[in-house]
Formats: C-alpha cells, structure tokens, sequence
C-alpha cells in the first residue's frame, strides 16, 4: 500500500476530486513525479498571497474548537453582518472556555449608508449577548475594503497580550479577504508569503507568525447547514450574494398578497390591515408581487422561469417551500430568512404566513436598521 501524499504547505491529504475540500491538487500536478506535492490552497496563497477557505465537517469542527479551548488565546469570531444569525457559530463561547472573544461584524459597505455604525455595533452586541456571548469588544468592518480593519488589528493587538490569535467563521463571511488584508498589513508587501511559513496541522489550519514568538491561525471555514447557500448552484450564489451596497425595496401590501424572492422564499400577507414591508436582498434578486390565491399555482408554473433562482437547470429537483405562521408584535421587526436577506415590518400586528426549502432557517428579530 503507497504512503498517503500530502501537502508540503498544509500538512493535508492530497485528493484530486473536489476542489473545495483540503488537499485538492489537479491531476496534472501528480503526474509531474514531484517529490514535494502543493495543494492547490497552498499554492495560491505562495503565488498570489490568497488564503481560500477550506469546509469542515462537523467532527473536525468539534476537534479544532477542543484545540481552541485547550490554548491560551484571543478568538476573533467574524460574522457576516448582512446574514449575523445566519453566521452565527452555536455552542462557541463553550469551546472557547475562558479565551477573550472578539466579534468582528464584515460586509459592513453592504448595508445602506444611512445606517449608523455605533448603533449597529450596540445592536450586534446586544444580539450577541442574547446568543449567550458576551465579547470583550465588538467591530464593524468592510475587510473588502479595509473601513474599520485598524481599530481591528488595534484590538487585536490589546486582547492577545502578546499571545495566540485564532480566527474562526463560517463559509462565506469574509474571513479569507479579513485574513489576507492581516497578512498584507503586517507584511508591508504583498506577495511575499510562502508556504514554508504555514506548518499544517490535521486540521488543515494556516498558522501566520505574529511578533513576539505568537501565531495568528486561520482556521478552516465552518459550514452552517441551514443557509439558502447549500441550497442553490454557483450561478445562483452570485446572485443571492450581495456584491454592493443594498437598496432597500419598499412594498405597500394589502391583505391577502405575497412576495415571492426568486423562487427561494415568499412571504404571505394574511391580516393587518394595508401596510408598507421594506425588503434587504441582493439587488440583483428578482421581488415578484402577487394575491396570495394565485401563488400556488404561480411557483408551481413559473419555478426556474419567472420565479428564479432557483434557475430551470436545477429547478425541478429544488425542495419544496415549507411554510411557517409568524406574527409581529412588536415595532420594527424583521424576518429574517437565512442567507437571503430580510424583510421588516415596522409596526406590531401583522399576521404572515412564511416560506423556504426545509432547514433553512427564518426567524424574527428586532431591526437591524
């Protein structure tokens, strides 16, 4: 039996079949006969200073926070602002035990620009803190493009006192573009990284040296299954997936009318009298209005066409929408459907009927904005 190949860069398995996993490395890189092999991760973090998130599964998700909790050490915990509750890690502070955690909210040049940022930062603490964590400080960053990220690295620098730093978030929060400003920030230069810097571990985490004799680890991207992520293509991700500042799209809905976004989600109006709903989605997410007595047949007729994504390659084998009975009873309240975006109603009594594929989550909250 031939000794397992593995990455040089990251300690990882080499495997040639998924791209998105550890260890990925084309073919042709084998075929080569080189003694030492790089991954595919490694190999673009050495050429082009790019750090790509690599998915555990849920046992090297329970392994790597063990390993957290076990150190000495500042955990920076980022969330994806424009989806917090969609990004939230369950269980952290737990495995974190007595480690100072920072929460960094990133993708904050995706909100509207009229929203205050010190009331954000209030709100994601409060949020935080109703999720059972209470960190030792809270900031609002664009890591895309850089607002925010010196008073990061400044609290960065304040909590480790001198120690370890691990980074850690799900898939799709930013956390690669977060890692790779820190690196270019505290190199000076780009383009600079090689893969002799970043031991591996079983975990496949980077390990980044800090001053001092510290490390800064990036820790694999966590999946969080309940996300509409998991539920469409890559054509459909771009679009679901906000690049650019929200426009927010205000719908007056009478009684007895429905949203639907794309084919993903919809939102029934049942009782409260004529009121105004005020959606945050991607822009290029399409927001089609109809009576709530023509939306059956409509999603079972235009599902890939008019009502898309999902788009018509894939649209037949989507899960069906499972709905759910809410009511707002308090002012400014957003419903929040994982993934996608939200839709708040700004006064109490509003009766909804709402929907999305089975274990996608959707939940209420108070405003965000």
């Amino acid at each position: 039996m031939e000794p397992q190949l593995r990455c040089i860069g990251c300690g990882a398995a080499i495997q040639v079949e998924d791209p998105k996993k550890a260890g990925y490395a084309p073919k042709s890189v084998l075929e080569k006969e080189a003694e030492e092999i790089v991954c595919q991760r490694c190999f673009r973090l050495k050429h082009y200073n790019e750090v790509q998130d690599v998915p555990l599964d849920d046992s090297d998700f329970v392994n790597m926070l063990h390993r957290i909790g076990e150190s000495k050490a500042l955990v920076v915990y980022i969330v994806d602002i424009f989806d917090f509750n969609g990004s939230w890690i369950p269980g952290l502070p737990r495995f974190a035990a007595d480690n100072p955690i920072l929460l960094v909210g990133n993708k904050a040049d995706l909100l509207p620009r009229s929203v205050n940022y010190l009331k954000l930062v209030q709100w994601m603490r409060r949020m935080a803190e109703e999720l059972g964590l209470r960190p030792v400080d809270v900031c609002l960053v664009s890591a895309a493009k850089g607002i925010g990220m010196g008073k990061v690295m400044e609290a960065m620098e304040r909590f480790r006192k001198g120690g370890d730093v691990y980074v850690v978030g799900c898939t799709n929060v930013g956390k690669s573009t977060f890692i790779n400003w820190v690196i270019e920030e505290a190199t000076g230069k780009g383009n600079v990284i090689t893969t002799s810097y970043f031991p591996g571990t079983t975990l496949d985490m980077i390990e980044i040296p800090l001053e001092g004799g510290s490390s800064l680890y990036d820790t694999p991207g966590i999946i969080n299954h309940h996300q509409m992520a998991h539920f469409v293509d890559a054509r459909d991700l771009k679009i679901i997936t906000p690049k650019r500042e929200i426009h927010p799209r205000v719908y007056q809905l009478n009684e007895g009318q429905t949203l639907f976004f794309g084919g993903l989600a919809r939102l029934d109006y049942v009782k409260g009298g004529r009121r105004s709903f005020v959606c945050y989605m991607a822009n290029e997410l399409t927001i089609h209005r109809t009576k709530r007595e023509k939306a059956d047949s409509l999603y079972a007729s235009q599902l890939g066409q008019l009502l898309s994504p999902p788009n018509k390659r894939y649209a037949a084998d989507f899960p069906p929408l499972v709905p759910r009975t809410l009511s707002v009873k308090e002012r400014k309240t957003d419903i929040v459907f994982s993934g996608l975006g939200w839709v708040t109603c700004n006064d109490p009594g509003a009766q909804l009927v709402v929907y999305a594929p089975k274990g996608v989550d959707v939940l209420i909250r108070q405003s965000l904005i």
